[in-house]
């Protein structure tokens, strides 16, 4: 019965989704010709070889006969065959201790144990990417001299792990050993949360006073009109760029702080505006906010650029642009409240890739996830990656998971040129197992490659040599790549019965065992295919599949 109610909101969320436009993108160049590609026998393999079983073929087995024509031997390169591109990301909480560590104070291997088990299942639940939170408030989880080591690690603000390890560098090395995109997540003006303990002299709040502000509600935060503020977050933004290597920086909703948090009353920067107003300052106070913000984002995108130009900047803000965009949208005003302009940064193609957090269902007329996010699309006038915030905390029963599928459905429909979306967040995966694995059963089955950005960098990497050897009743394929730094996965393309299959390897896999024969079909051509950190494919020549011995 939920099968048939997935189909049917599936086929909602797909008519829904008709509207939505479709941009072509540059075609990937190979970085170097054919002639001066290195070819080098493939090493033995000594570690466990991926194998795809004959129960993962049957599944994608067409009925049909063989159909497909066979590329014209004059021409063996072909783009590759068909692979899932979609951008599937989870949120990681440090804050409040939401997600990891599940509380402060855990020993070292207990807080990798945790890490471990929460990548894994992203990766064993067919997501590609991880946005993790290094910096909850103004503070770090990494070694740092500009901030202090975080209360919600140790429980003590400014104490190390013990034993000592860097835990950003673990979670960042564990992402890629899975082919997980490792996206890091700072809060830009957070000083002190209400639960991170009590403000110690090893705080930023102590050490920065000059551009500190307390809220009523006890948190602390960074005054974005101050030069020092911004310059400061840029400091903790560019140390983390130019001293590791991430995929992606990642900025939330808070920029001036809700209205709630300072218990309705207006942000304390009477002050500076004051003596703007004295240097011959026009703007009204609320504009004046908006640009300090406005400017802080330019400023935070070119310098990754300059640093790092792969490294990919992405926003969440607030759902809502403004109510009454569209016409039929009420709620909150981010606008005028966070002073968050987050239509013009969008406009601007100052990120790359813009995740609104629609935290609603399909069916709430006033914030309906579907007319949001088409309002969204047509204000994407640089044809950046947009792929939408959903919250999938709303249960562990059936319509949560039929909500959660359709949503997913819904954003493959309205942005067929990059689909994807992020989840906020991983808790719920875990907390409800009948909706992870309704995820996986009908929306993420098969892994996704991740969106490439071909404003970013459009060459394709060099293909890789590639040799199959018979073994008995399975193939072993294998590769080796000339500039193997260069690459982040591999997809093996395989053709049972006229229908090519793939699977997707990290990095540092280099062989895949594959069944000979299934259901009186045989493995008639392979081929493997090349992936960079920007998400270029290589170019694709198909090997037939010969009888050989090792």
């Amino acid at each position: 019965m939920l099968k048939k109610k997935l189909f049917i909101t599936g086929l909602l969320a797909f008519t829904l989704g008709l509207n939505g436009c479709s941009t072509s993108k540059p075609v990937a160049r190979s970085k170097k010709p054919a002639s001066e590609r290195v070819v080098k026998k493939p090493a033995e393999v000594t570690e466990e070889i991926p194998v795809v079983t004959r129960e993962e073929v049957t599944e994608e087995l067409p009925v049909t006969p063989e159909t497909v024509k066979e590329t014209p031997a004059d021409k063996p390169f072909r783009s590759s065959p068909y692979v899932m591109r979609e951008f599937r990301a989870a949120w990681i909480a440090t804050v409040a201790n939401i997600n990891w560590p599940s509380k402060s104070g855990l020993s070292t291997a207990e807080q990798q144990r945790e890490a471990l088990a929460l990548l894994d299942f992203l990766k064993d639940h067919n997501y590609n990417a991880v946005i993790f939170q290094a910096r909850p408030q103004a503070d770090a989880l990494y070694p740092s001299e500009l901030e202090p080591w975080s209360f919600f690690l140790t429980g003590v603000q400014g104490q190390a792990p013990e034993p000592y390890y860097d835990p950003l560098q673990f979670w960042l090395d564990a992402a890629h050993e899975r082919g997980l995109e490792f996206h890091v997540w700072l809060n830009p003006y957070r000083a002190h949360h209400s639960t991170g303990g009590e403000v110690t002299a090893a705080s930023a709040v102590k050490k920065y006073p000059s551009f500190m502000v307390k809220l009523k509600n006890g948190m602390w935060w960074m005054d974005p009109a101050k030069k020092e503020t911004q310059d400061h977050t840029s400091k903790v933004v560019m140390d983390i760029v130019k001293r590791y290597d991430i995929d992606g920086v990642h900025f939330d909703d808070y920029f001036y702080p809700y209205a709630s948090y300072n218990k309705g009353e207006d942000f304390p920067d009477a002050e500076n505006y004051s003596a703007y107003k004295q240097k011959g300052g026009s703007l009204s106070k609320a504009d004046w906010r908006r640009e300090n913000v406005n400017e802080f984002v330019k400023r935070i995108y070119k310098e990754i650029k300059a640093e790092k130009p792969k490294v990919k900047f992405g926003i969440s803000p607030f759902g809502i642009y403004r109510p009454g965009y569209p016409k039929t949208i009420t709620g909150m005003d981010q606008y005028s409240e966070l002073y968050a302009d987050a239509r013009l940064w969008l406009n601007e193609g100052w990120i790359d890739y813009y995740s609104p957090q629609l935290y609603w269902k399909i069916s709430q007329t006033a914030q309906s996830f579907p007319v949001l996010l088409g309002w969204w699309e047509k204000e994407n006038l640089q044809k950046r990656h947009l792929w939408p915030g959903i919250n999938i905390d709303f249960g562990g029963d059936d319509p949560n998971l039929i909500e959660t599928v359709s949503q997913i459905m819904i954003t493959r429909g309205m942005l067929p040129e990059s689909k994807g979306s992020i989840h906020w967040s991983i808790g719920p995966l875990l907390k409800y197992p009948n909706l992870s694995a309704g995820i996986l059963e009908n929306a993420y089955k098969k892994k996704a490659l991740v969106p490439a950005s071909p404003w970013l960098d459009g060459e394709a990497p060099a293909m890789p040599s590639v040799e199959v050897v018979s073994i008995g009743k399975q193939v072993r394929v294998e590769w080796e790549h000339p500039s193997q730094n260069d690459i982040f996965q591999w997809v093996v393309h395989y053709k049972f019965n006229g229908a090519w299959d793939y699977k997707i390897l990290s990095k540092n896999e280099r062989s895949l065992l594959l069944p000979r024969e299934v259901n009186g079909h045989q493995l008639s051509q392979v081929g493997v295919t090349a992936v960079d950190r920007t998400g270029n494919q290589s170019e694709f020549v198909e090997k037939k599949v010969m009888v050989t011995l090792p």
